[in-house]
């Protein structure tokens, strides 16, 4: 990825000697722990796959083969029968009786994770234009400081948000034009040396910056960094908030706490809809850490603690909880999607009704464009394709074409996808002459092919070899079921809890 960045380029080639003096930079220097951590563990994965792929080997019959399936072309008519759009809805009845023998008869298929439903209330930890103020105020004064002779670098250390360059008096190191962000760089290039900027606004917050030297596309520098963070008042304010959410409703077993809480606040109670265990709480576009977690440890009714995230303080409640398994039929949206996989069924075997009506018109004489048409049935030409690249995503369907002669017709191909019925058009063989002149290069690429899929069939049998049980249910307790257990105990039972 280094190597492809424009910032590391010279006549459109990887610049090693930038890559470096990048890299030894204060802002490189930011990157190193990461990359180090990164590579260590690439290195061992390099490793562990070279011995995965290192007998990986392509016989010059199965690299014929390999050019054939990309060469050899085929072109088809074909008729496709799906039960969905052949099929209206209102020629299908479904039975009550025939609900209930699905139940009985697809208790594996009907089996759902466990699952919770939750209520909550936010406290939103927005920045306002009087935390913007707030920050340029600081930097405005920090930058009188340094004006009316207080050392740079003791300010940097002191107040920088940026702890890497601020544990260095703010140096930066030597930088080229375009590594900043945008505003940083203006200011940067045209500013006067040795001299103390007016606060830069960036996206990370106010730069108070000093340029040492310059030259050309490069500069030498330091900077101290004042985020734009909620601040004074407004902060203030939001740990109020906080902590009359910890007050009146956290950790409670109390359901209606949540209501006292949001009553107190003036705030609304959303819903989350149903979450099932093991995966993530996402309200919107944001992710709530942990609180799926907690869900599955509390009880239905218990309220959660306070949830800390960059966009709000959350307190969640368990409004209701599945255990996993098989959801009663009387479950209006068991019976929907029971009602929906019997009308499914019904229209398959319908549909097929109906390819047996059309291959008789076509045993009758009629071509496939016109049977189509006599039936209202799509049909269409494909081609010419290769196996590598068909029109449709079917392995029976393209199998069935290339193993056709130019004229044959298939029967009824009932496959996953719908039925079809094809014939084959046009047919042409792959060029062995322009295989063997460039089967030297072609054996290169297509065992680098080879070895990447059986990296990518050996990370997924370990996946579905992997035998993982969650237990976190039974090993943990929420604080607020520890606190009632606790009261519970005689006194002189409670000291070790």
């Amino acid at each position: 990825e280094f190597q492809d960045a424009p910032d590391f380029q010279t006549d459109g080639q990887f610049d090693f000697q930038k890559y470096q003096r990048w890299l030894s930079s204060a802002v490189g220097q930011q990157y190193v722990p990461y990359l180090e951590t990164r590579y260590r563990g690439e290195l061992k994965r390099q490793k562990l796959l070279r011995l995965v792929t290192a007998d990986v080997y392509l016989s010059d019959p199965a690299l014929w083969r390999r050019w054939r399936d990309g060469n050899e072309i085929v072109k088809i008519g074909l008729t496709a029968i799906a039960p969905g759009a052949a099929i209206p809805d209102s020629a299908i009845d479904v039975t009550d009786d025939e609900i209930r023998a699905y139940y009985r008869e697809h208790q594996n298929d009907l089996s759902r994770p466990a699952m919770v439903h939750m209520s909550y209330i936010a406290v939103p930890r927005i920045i306002t234009q009087a935390d913007t103020a707030l920050a340029l105020d600081l930097a405005g004064t920090l930058r009188q400081e340094i004006l009316d002779g207080a050392p740079f670098a003791e300010i940097a250390r002191r107040e920088s948000s940026d702890t890497v360059s601020g544990n260095q008096g703010g140096d930066l190191g030597e930088w080229t034009r375009g590594d900043m962000a945008q505003p940083f760089d203006s200011a940067a290039f045209t500013m006067g040396l040795n001299t103390v900027s007016q606060p830069v606004l960036t996206q990370f917050g106010y730069h108070i910056i000093e340029i040492t030297r310059r030259s050309g596309d490069t500069a030498e520098g330091r900077h101290i960094l004042i985020p734009i963070e909620i601040a004074g008042e407004h902060r203030d304010e939001l740990d109020a908030k906080a902590d009359s959410l910890e007050i009146l409703g956290a950790e409670r077993l109390d359901p209606a706490a949540l209501d006292t809480a949001a009553r107190a606040l003036g705030l609304l109670i959303g819903q989350t809809g149903s979450v099932q265990q093991g995966t993530r709480l996402q309200l919107g576009t944001r992710v709530i850490p942990d609180a799926a977690v907690w869900a599955f440890r509390a009880q239905p009714g218990e309220v959660s603690p306070v949830i800390e995230t960059t966009a709000a303080y959350f307190l969640f409640r368990v409004d209701s909880a599945s255990a996993e398994g098989v959801p009663p039929l009387a479950d209006a949206d068991v019976t929907k999607a029971i009602e929906h996989e019997v009308r499914e069924a019904k229209k398959w075997s319908a549909a097929r009704a109906l390819a047996q009506d059309y291959m008789t018109l076509l045993d009758a004489g009629a071509t496939l464009a016109d049977a189509a048409d006599e039936m209202g049935l799509p049909y269409r030409e494909f081609g010419p394709f290769t196996r590598t690249r068909p029109p449709l995503p079917n392995g029976i369907l393209i199998g069935t074409a290339f193993g056709l002669e130019p004229g044959q017709r298939s029967g009824v191909l009932d496959t996953r996808e719908g039925l079809y019925i094809l014939e084959v058009l046009e047919q042409g063989a792959a060029d062995s002459a322009a295989f063997l002149e460039a089967l030297n290069q072609y054996r290169v690429q297509e065992i680098s092919s080879a070895r990447q899929s059986r990296v990518r069939n050996y990370l997924l049998a370990l996946r579905e070899s992997a035998e993982v049980v969650d237990r976190r249910a039974d090993l943990y307790r929420t604080n607020a079921q520890l606190e009632a257990a606790a009261a519970r105990l005689p006194q002189n039972q409670q000291v070790g809890l």
